[in-house]
């Protein structure tokens, strides 16, 4: 039996995953580190050691891990998981602008590039903090990791054009299958991609699709689209450990799966997009990881 914690399912993707690959989005908790006030989801422990046994059964060797929402600012868990998963990890952290500019330097030493802000299910930051954060962190190279309601998004189409870093919007951005192609929000993410100036993650499927399921043919073609209109400008997620499944708002994902979607996507775009770019070129590309052996 091939199992991992927090992870539906007992086989190896289908998918032939390429040396190098990456794990672009998966979070870590622990119960030393107190949850910031008001957070809405409270997972349990999830360890990079038990995120180390979903590696060696999805073939992954890079990770890029986030703050969840349920820490706030403190990064400590994740800084954490970055010295427990050594040179293969690099870090997404959550700040609130006041940082000294030793601590940012301090977080980009321990593998930070980049910061998010969810103005989703975060329990700090706001959209005003937009332009704030992004001139504070472009002196580091960072991105600006952004999830958000696709109206918010499209409100904010003028900030986002002219912020001086690369944005990266994770969960597919949060559009919905029946929202694409017809939504402000996804014109404005294809726009963004194309114009190199954001990154989309295929993560978390089973939030914006209607069953909750990676399965739900109804993400095939918001997926492939993204794929087809910028796969250069593509990256893959797990979102292990699945906070949100294991609050009860969908069943456990098998993350094998979640890769072979990955690869069913690919095939619907009549394109010369690869696993090799979206697991291992682009993420190289992005977070900073060097060449990978073979």
């Amino acid at each position: 039996m091939d199992t991992a914690p927090f992870s539906a399912g007992c086989q190896r993707p289908q998918a032939v995953v390429p040396v190098g690959a990456c794990d672009c989005h998966v979070h870590v908790y622990d119960a030393r580190y107190p949850a910031a006030p008001g957070a809405r989801l409270l997972p349990p422990d999830a360890f990079a050691a038990d995120y180390r046994q979903l590696q060696r059964r999805l073939g992954l060797s890079r990770v890029v891990l986030v703050t969840p929402s349920t820490y706030g600012t403190d990064n400590r868990c994740m800084l954490a998981g970055l010295s427990a998963l050594g040179p293969g990890a690099r870090g997404v952290a959550v700040i609130g602008g006041q940082e000294s500019d030793a601590e940012l330097l301090d977080l980009h030493a321990q593998g930070v590039r980049g910061v998010r802000l969810n103005l989703s299910l975060g329990v700090s930051g706001t959209a005003e903090q937009l332009e704030p954060l992004a001139r504070r962190i472009a002196p580091l190279g960072w991105h600006l990791q952004l999830l958000m309601a696709p109206e918010l998004l499209a409100s904010l189409a003028p900030v986002l054009r002219r912020l001086p870093v690369p944005l990266v919007f994770d969960h597919l951005g949060r559009i919905a299958p029946q929202q694409a192609g017809r939504h402000p929000a996804h014109a404005l993410l294809l726009e963004l991609l194309q114009a190199g100036r954001a990154w989309i993650k295929l993560s978390g499927g089973y939030i914006v699709s209607p069953q909750r399921s990676v399965e739900d043919p109804a993400l095939d073609e918001l997926a492939a689209g993204y794929l087809r209109a910028a796969p250069q400008r593509v990256l893959w997620g797990s979102d292990w450990p699945h906070a949100t499944a294991s609050a009860g708002m969908q069943p456990m994902p098998d993350d094998a799966r979640q890769l072979d979607r990955l690869a069913e996507w690919l095939n619907r775009t009549e394109s010369a997009a690869t696993l090799q770019q979206v697991l291992v070129d682009n993420p190289a590309q992005l977070y900073g990881f060097g060449v990978a052996c073979t």
